[in-house]
């Protein structure tokens, strides 16, 4: 991660501040949209580690609004998976005619909330399982990470 965090000084980023080894990166950037900072971050990650990372940039305000849309608030063993663009309808409605055992989600715009509570390492349900389905490259956390990037950029911003 330490690597990292020079990789995105490097891009001028500022206050850069990582969180555990999952690639989660806060920092302060000029204003520019989100897809222009993926780029530049994917052409970065690209040029320096010589493969292909996608990445998804949240601001803080998405990360407050997916803990405040939480439908499982009372559940602690629940993951935030995270989609770059929205899907298209004809691609969420096929989700509907999957049906794992023990597995809950919802979709609220471009968060997946979901519930396995016989563990991620067991689920169909997993980020890759998504990504197929809806075509949209996406991004999956767990409550606690959610919640801890939630405090990092309320006392960052």
């Amino acid at each position: 991660m330490a690597d990292l965090k020079l990789l995105y000084e490097e891009l001028g980023f500022k206050n850069i501040k990582t969180y555990i080894q999952s690639g989660n990166v806060v920092f302060d950037y000029q204003i520019m949209s989100a897809s222009a900072l993926q780029q530049l971050i994917f052409d970065k990650i690209q040029e320096h580690y010589g493969f292909d990372v996608p990445n998804l940039i949240l601001t803080p305000q998405e990360i407050k609004e997916a803990l405040n849309n939480n439908p499982f608030k009372d559940i602690e063993k629940m993951y935030f998976t995270f989609l770059a663009e929205l899907p298209e309808q004809e691609d969420v409605q096929k989700l509907v005619t999957f049906n794992f055992s023990n597995e809950f989600y919802e979709i609220n715009k471009k968060v997946i909330y979901f519930h396995c509570p016989d563990g991620y390492g067991r689920a169909k349900m997993n980020n890759n399982f998504f990504e197929q389905q809806l075509k949209v490259v996406a991004t999956t956390r767990n409550l606690n990470t959610v919640k801890k990037l939630s405090e990092i950029v309320s006392t960052q911003f």
